[in-house]
């Protein structure tokens, strides 16, 4: 299987403990010495996993990721393991004891779900990949729980099965499984470009969605990207968030059908769609909340302003402004200090007499990038800031503010 058998073997896995913790910067020196005592191809194998597991460990904590086994499409495509838990924890609330787990890539997923006390069936079409995935659960000790099936998703029956899970290739991959790897070595680029219609989804959506409706649970993880337009009347949409950054969205089916809701992480802290119009464009206020990126994709934006007592910049904008401050956690609140048209020289001599050296830029609806700004303004000074290229009203505009800190 490709590199992954002799790393297996008692010589390769004394080998992965050996190089484990090397320095990229000496892989070199080190493959030239380990070279003298083992096959060229064994050495090369365990220094590129030892590289994947390093890119891995952000995912799934370095000691999961220390024990598994990647290809560089599955450190990169894999569900992180905080999403994957929640996920599973979701399942589990469900009443769901068995999960059809289909492109199921390194298992990542069928991981969280076998240790949330799930019975797992984790299928993939690519040999190599349905390997990794059945080496992991074995390394991870979850190999009574996992059944690790090398098939064409669509030609495996899941009847038996409470719950199906599926994660259809957005990169380029080959139908029924996961994106061809070309090895376990942590020297390539990933395969394949990110996918953005849903109908390109190896295997569709529409292939997918018939499998979800076919079960009696099942959950979707989608493009977070993915147009409203395209979500089934059948499913419940929920965008995911895991420290501010937007992963993934997921469409449950057998739970509340046209519900939509963004989900935080971490907590879980769950904000769900009420059919708020959309809120009304009012003048700056002395606060601004930064709705999460979830609740934007969720198209929330008009809970957070209710909830704040706000209204929208601009009608185009998803910065909400408000008086006074409240508190809310699906936004990050700032007190504005400055509004000033869009002007480099302005905005620089303000930083100067505020003795602004730290500077935070973010922009929503401006084409300027915040670096290219940074170098213009060239901060100097003790103190922070933070500066908002948006448009107020239709005009391009700079806001300056400051995080407000929580009671």
């Amino acid at each position: 299987m490709n590199d992954l058998a002799p790393l297996l073997t008692p010589e390769g896995r004394a080998l992965l403990d050996e190089v484990r913790d090397t320095d990229p910067a000496q892989e070199l020196a080190v493959a030239t010495r380990l070279r003298r005592e083992h096959p060229a191809e064994l050495v090369s194998a365990a220094l590129g996993q030892a590289r994947l597991r390093q890119r891995a460990a952000a995912k799934f904590g370095a000691e999961d990721a220390g024990r598994m086994f990647f290809t560089p499409n599955g450190v990169e495509q894999s569900t992180r393991a905080s999403v994957a838990a929640y996920r599973a924890r979701r399942f589990t609330e469900l009443g769901v004891t068995s999960v059809a787990d289909l492109c199921c890539g390194i298992g990542g997923d069928a991981i969280a779900l076998a240790r949330a006390g799930i019975r797992v069936l984790a299928v993939d079409r690519d040999p190599l990949t349905a390997a990794v995935a059945r080496a992991n659960a074995e390394a991870l000790g979850l190999g009574e729980l996992i059944e690790v099936r090398e098939a064409d998703v669509t030609q495996v029956s899941t009847e038996g099965y409470d719950a199906v899970f599926a994660d259809p290739a957005r990169r380029g991959g080959r139908p029924g499984g996961a994106a061809r790897s070309a090895s376990l070595r942590g020297g390539g680029r990933a395969t394949g470009g990110r996918i953005f219609d849903p109908e390109a989804y190896s295997p569709p959506l529409s292939w997918a969605v018939a499998a979800a409706l076919g079960a009696p649970r099942a959950a979707l993880k989608v493009a977070p990207g993915i147009p409203h337009e395209a979500v089934p009347a059948e499913a419940e949409a929920e965008w995911i968030s895991d420290g501010g950054d937007v992963k993934e969205a997921v469409l449950w089916f057998g739970t509340e059908p046209g519900l939509v809701r963004a989900t935080l992480l971490p907590g879980p802290r769950t904000l769900r769609s009420r059919g708020l119009p959309d809120p009304a464009v009012r003048p700056v206020g002395r606060y601004l909340y930064e709705p999460d990126g979830a609740v934007i994709r969720a198209h929330l934006v008009a809970e957070v302003a209710e909830q704040v007592g706000g209204g929208l910049l601009d009608e185009t904008i998803a910065y909400v402004t408000a008086d006074e401050p409240h508190a809310t956690e699906y936004a990050t609140a700032y007190e504005i200090t400055d509004r000033l048209p869009f002007n480099v020289k302005r905005l620089k001599a303000l930083l100067r007499e505020r003795q602004v050296g730290v500077l935070t830029v973010k922009k929503r609806g401006s084409a300027v990038e915040p670096e290219e700004l940074r170098r213009k303004v060239k901060p100097q000074g003790p103190n922070a800031a933070t500066v908002f290229l948006t448009r107020v009203a239709g005009a391009p505009t700079m806001l300056i503010g400051r995080p407000v800190r929580p009671a």
